[in-house]
């Protein structure tokens, strides 16, 4: 049985705590998504890096956060939610100094990758411990609550990173990291109550919680050697035996992943059966190729707008901003609608708007203007994007059983990270991109016309997929 957990209260100093440890924590992974972007042009020219060496700082943080997060969650239930959640931080904070204190680009690399994991302990802790240790007629307001603040912290990284990065240096983005941990550690140990899954109540009736690490060892192993053969083939060539190797390693890795999760049924990390539904299977395919564009846009605008634009890291983290305020203000009512009319129309308009706010932004040139040449693009795509984040997670949760609630939203979760990693480890060698090339602005400027087309193909190819595929999901009763 699961032990007695504390019943907070929103009101009283603990709960207060605790969502304060919760916010600030989020708040930290969120802030590393913005903000590293931004800092690649700063860290490549100081470290020597090649495009293969940005891709991986990029790609190594998300091919662990997205192999292990589902392991993460599992590992909260099984051993403590505070206990996983405060290791995470730890873990975490770690790997943050690491990064800063880097002086070559693998061992930046290397410091992504650690990071990586502990952002898959953190992440499913920061709600988990919400939705476990406040009273029910508190719940609903404290994730409220806990979702408006880490907006407004993603909000406010690209401001707090790009200052850093102009006044500082690019090391301080990872550095800002050990005073937010500091306060986040303190307020668990003081506030935040430990949980464990209850047992009597998991969809793994009698045979325990799900404790998966051959499927999430598997997993990383086809995502990391897919990975490598995109990142690696520009350089190497496609037919180098590196790259063949890492290619057929992530196949026999993948189809290794599959036989283990179905043999281990609904213990396993990832339950086969989920794909019974084919609205659950569609939508994931449409959240990687719509992520995979969201990924590979924010990945090369960032070097683009500072290399060739001329902006400084400042004025390239604000670029992006108005699709942050538009998620946050529009997502609700963006979920409400869909709750009304279904979620195909949302999904099928969202990705043809933000297209077309690509296709807007490829004009954008040397001395462009903000207000006239790149804020129209963003807004257009930032619109898109709003019809498209609240109804595809509803439709996600609502396409299964409520006993897969968690493992739902913790696959799609996983799946948008995948479409940033391989959209980032792929489209430098679908532009032509290599070597040092993003610091020639002719080759950096051909590269990212021909990374938004992709780009936007991505978002139509989704547009297609809801329009044809999906459908009103089921009512629960």
């Amino acid at each position: 049985m699961a032990e007695p957990v504390p019943v907070l209260r929103l009101s009283s100093a603990a709960g207060r705590g605790t969502l304060a440890a919760a916010v600030l924590a989020s708040g930290m992974v969120f802030l590393d998504s913005t903000v590293v972007n931004v800092a690649l042009p700063r860290l490549g020219a100081d470290l020597g890096a090649s495009v293969s060496g940005l891709q991986w700082t990029v790609s190594g943080y998300l091919l662990t956060l997205a192999a292990f997060v589902l392991l993460g969650g599992a590992l909260g239930d099984r051993f403590g939610r505070r206990r996983i959640f405060l290791l995470g931080v730890i873990w975490f904070t770690g790997a943050s100094v690491l990064c800063g204190l880097a002086l070559r680009t693998d061992w930046l690399v290397a410091a992504r990758l650690l990071q990586g994991v502990g952002g898959a302990l953190l992440t499913p802790g920061s709600l988990s411990l919400l939705q476990a240790s406040f009273h029910p007629d508190d719940r609903a307001k404290a994730i409220g609550a806990w979702s408006g603040l880490s907006g407004v912290s993603t909000a406010l990284g690209p401001f707090i990173g790009g200052w850093l990065i102009d006044a500082l240096s690019w090391r301080w983005i990872f550095f800002l990291n050990v005073p937010l941990a500091v306060l986040v550690v303190l307020a668990a140990l003081r506030w935040v109550p430990e949980s464990r899954g209850d047992e009597s109540t998991s969809r793994t009736r009698g045979s325990g919680r799900r404790f998966d690490v051959a499927g999430a060892l598997w997993g990383a192993l086809a995502l990391a050697g897919v990975t490598y053969a995109l990142v690696d083939a520009p350089e190497r060539g496609a037919g180098a035996p590196p790259v063949v190797g890492a290619a057929l390693v992530a196949v026999l890795a993948a189809v290794v992943f599959v036989l283990v999760e179905r043999r281990r049924g609904e213990t396993a990390m990832l339950p086969t059966g989920l794909f019974g539904s084919r609205l659950f299977s569609v939508l994931n395919l449409f959240t990687v190729l719509v992520y995979a564009a969201l990924g590979g846009f924010t990945f090369i605008i960032a070097v683009y707008l500072q290399n060739v634009v001329g902006w400084s890291a400042l004025g390239t983290g604000l670029a992006l901003l108005p699709v942050t305020l538009l998620l946050l203000v529009g997502s609700p009512a963006a979920g409400a609608l869909s709750t009304k009319i279904g979620p195909r129309l949302l999904l099928t308009v969202g990705p043809v708007l933000a297209a077309v706010g690509l296709l807007l932004l490829r004009e954008v040139g040397p001395g462009a203007s903000y207000w006239r040449q790149v804020l129209p693009g963003v807004v257009v795509f930032g619109v898109g994007l709003t019809m498209v984040v609240a109804p595809l997670t509803a439709s996600v949760l609502a396409a299964v059983a409520d006993r897969f609630a968690g493992v739902a939203s913790g696959f799609n979760n996983a799946a948008s990270r995948v479409g940033g990693l391989l959209a980032v480890a792929a489209l430098p060698l679908l532009v032509g991109l290599s070597g040092t090339g993003y610091e020639q602005p002719a080759e950096l400027t051909a590269a990212y016309r021909g990374a938004l087309l992709w780009c936007a193909g991505l978002l139509l190819g989704g547009a297609i997929i809801a329009a044809l595929l999906v459908h009103r999901p089921p009512r629960k009763e």
